[in-house]
This record gives structure tokens, sequence and C-alpha cells, in this order.
């Protein structure tokens, strides 16, 4: 119940222009799951690390979910911390094929 809060929260920090909506939920065949925004529109993103750019609703969701997977990989508890840990990894695989995955890399880096 941690994870899908946290996807709204830091959509809402990283995105200006989100102002909520409907999400696609997305199981991959690697075992990864990610949601993103049910969105033709490209939001603006701006990053803590200095990344500005604009992302599809798409790329948005697969960002914010490499973000949240990160922050609760470092959870006290320990088998959401794993979890967390595996589906970023799974997520951050299946996105280096994406036609957004420069701009995806930008902003987690």
């Amino acid at each position: 119940m941690r994870f899908e809060p946290a996807v709204y929260r830091i959509s809402r920090m990283i995105a200006p222009e989100y102002s909520g909506g409907y999400w696609d939920f997305y199981t991959l065949s690697n075992g990864a799951f990610y949601m993103a925004p049910d969105s033709d529109k490209s939001f603006q993103v701006i990053c803590e690390n200095g990344f500005e750019g604009m992302l599809c609703g798409d790329a948005l969701g697969i960002t914010v979910c490499l973000y949240a997977y990160s922050h609760l990989s470092f959870s006290d508890n320990k088998e959401l911390a794993e979890i967390c840990a595996r589906q970023y990894h799974w997520l951050r695989d299946f996105m280096l094929g994406h036609e957004e995955a420069r701009e995806i890399l930008r902003a987690i880096d």
C-alpha cells in the first residue's frame, strides 16, 4: 500500500502540470510492474538532479515508478525493500527499450 501513494506524490513533485487523473497499470513479461497516467499529454518534468524536460505520460509513469521503487528499496521492511529493488531493476531493463529512454535516464540519474 506504500507504492501507489508514493507514485502520485512524486508525480506532483516533479511534474508541476500533473493534477491527478486516471492511471493505467502494466505488468511486463519480465515481472516488472509500472503505472502511468492515461494521457496523451506530455508533461514538463523538473527533477532535483537538474534534469528539466518533457516526458510523455508513459515515460513520466516509468520515471516516477523508478523513483518510488528506489526510495522504497531503502525501507526498514526487508521484504518490501527486496521487492522494490527487484522491481526497480526489472523496470529499468524494460525502460531501456522505451523511445524516451535517454530522457528517463537523465531524470533518474
